[in-house]
C-alpha cells in the first residue's frame, strides 16, 4: 500500500540515508618504461601525421563528404587503448575515428584507402571517414549519429558479459553527445546489469561549435553518471601518462565485475569540428596557447628528454612515421574504387 502523504504542519519522516557506495581508487599517473614512452610517442606522432595528410587529401578532393580530424586529442586514444587487450576488448566511437583505429594497431594503408573510398579500404570503400568498421579488430565504428555509439557500446558490453569472454567495451563520445537522451538510457541499463563498459567522454570543449559551459547545465561531465550510481573520474586528456593511469583504474574496476565507469578526458582539438568548419567561435590566440602550453606530443618529448632519449632518436621515429604515412597515401590514391557490382552488397547480413 502506498504511504500517505504527510499533512502540512506535521513533521515528515527523514528520507533514508544514501548507502555508502564503493568508489574506484584515484588514478595515479602511469610510470612508463623507456620502451613504453617511445611507443606512446610513436603512436601519437603517427596519428598526428596521418591526420595532417588526411587534411591535405581532403583539400585536394581525394576525400569526399565529411572528415573530422583528431589533431590535438592523440593522448586520449593512445593512453586508453594501450591498456586494452587487443582481440579481447572492443572499441566503439563517433565519427572522429581515425586516431582510435590507428591506436588499436590497424594498418594505416587500409584506413587511408577507406577515407578515399577505395575497395582496399577497411570497409571496402563504402564507409568513408565517418563509418569505418572491423569485426576482425573488434572496432565497431565510426558512427555519424551523435551519441548512437553509446547505446551500441552498452550492447557490446552486454555481449562480453553474456559470452563470459572477459572482455570489456571502451565506448567513446564527445561533450556534445553527453547531452543526448539515449546516453542516459544506456547508463541506466549498463549499471543495472553491471556491464563491462568504460564510457569515455572526450571533452574537447566545443562539441560542434558551442563551448561546453554554454551548452551544458552541468559542465563537469564526469558527474553525469552519478544519478545512475556510475562513478566518474576527470582526467587531463592532454597527458598520455595521466590517461594511461586512469585507464588502469577504470579497467580494474570494470573487469572485477563492478559494472560501468565514466571517464571525462579534458582535451582539445586544434582544427575545426570538421574540415568544413572555419572554427570562428574561438580565437587563434586560444588555439595557439593550447599548442604552446599543452600539446600532448611535446609533453611526451619532454618526458623522453628527461630520461636521456636524444633528439636524433626522436627524429628517427619522425622520419619512419613520415614514410609510413606517405606510403599509406600512395596506396590509397593508387587503389581502385569499388566495382559497380558492389553497390548493393553488404546492406544486409544475409544474401537475398
Amino acid at each position: 500500500m502506498a504511504k500517505a502523504v504527510q499533512p502540512r504542519g506535521e513533521e515528515a519522516e527523514a528520507p533514508p540515508a544514501t548507502p555508502n557506495r564503493e568508489r574506484p581508487q584515484q588514478p595515479v599517473r602511469f610510470e612508463a618504461t623507456k620502451e613504453q614512452l617511445l611507443e606512446f610517442y610513436r603512436q601519437m606522432v603517427l596519428i598526428r601525421r596521418f591526420e595532417e595528410k588526411a587534411g591535405q587529401l581532403y583539400g585536394l578532393g581525394l576525400i569526399g563528404g565529411f572528415c573530422h580530424l583528431y589533431i590535438g586529442q592523440e593522448a586520449v586514444a593512445v593512453g586508453l587503448q594501450s591498456a586494452l587487450e587487443v582481440g579481447k576488448d572492443s572499441v566503439i566511437t563517433g565519427y572522429r575515428d581515425h586516431g582510435h583505429m590507428l591506436a588499436y594497431g590497424i594498418d594505416p594503408k587500409i584506413i587511408m584507402a577507406e577515407l578515399t573510398g577505395r575497395a582496399a579500404g577497411i570497409s571496402k570503400g563504402k564507409g568513408g571517414s565517418m563509418h569505418m568498421f572491423s569485426v576482425e579488430h573488434k572496432f565497431y565504428g565510426g558512427h555519424g549519429i551523435v551519441g548512437a555509439q553509446v547505446s551500441l557500446g552498452a550492447g557490446l558490453g552486454f555481449g562480453h558479459k553474456y559470452k563470459g569472454d572477459g572482455g570489456l567495451c571502451l565506448a567513446y563520445f564527445g561533450d556534445g553527445a553527453a547531452n543526448q537522451g539515449q546516453v542516459y538510457e544506456a547508463f541506466n541499463m549498463a549499471e543495472l546489469w553491471k556491464l563491462p563498459v568504460i564510457f569515455v567522454i572526450e571533452n574537447n570543449q566545443y562539441a560542434m561549435g558551442t563551448s561546453v559551459n554554454r551548452a551544458s547545465a552541468e559542465d563537469q561531465l564526469y558527474l553525469r553518471g552519478e544519478s545512475f550510481r556510475i562513478p566518474g573520474i576527470q582526467v587531463d586528456g592532454m597527458d598520455v601518462l595521466a590517461v594511461r593511469g586512469a585507464a588502469e583504474t577504470a579497467i580494474e574496476w570494470t573487469r572485477s565485475g563492478k559494472g560501468p565507469i565514466l571517464l571525462e578526458l579534458k582535451t582539445y582539438r586544434y582544427r575545426g569540428h570538421s574540415m568544413s568548419d572555419p572554427a570562428k567561435y574561438r580565437s587563434r590566440d586560444e588555439v595557439q596557447s593550447m599548442r604552446d602550453k599543452s600539446d600532448p606530443i611535446d609533453a611526451v618529448k619532454r618526458e623522453l628528454e628527461a630520461i636521456g632519449v636524444t633528439e636524433d632518436e626522436m627524429k628517427a621515429i619522425d622520419k619512419d612515421i613520415k614514410t609510413i604515412v606517405a606510403n599509406a597515401a600512395d596506396f590509397a590514391e593508387q587503389s581502385p574504387e569499388p566495382d559497380l557490382s558492389e553497390l548493393h552488397t553488404d546492406v544486409l547480413v544475409e544474401t537475398y
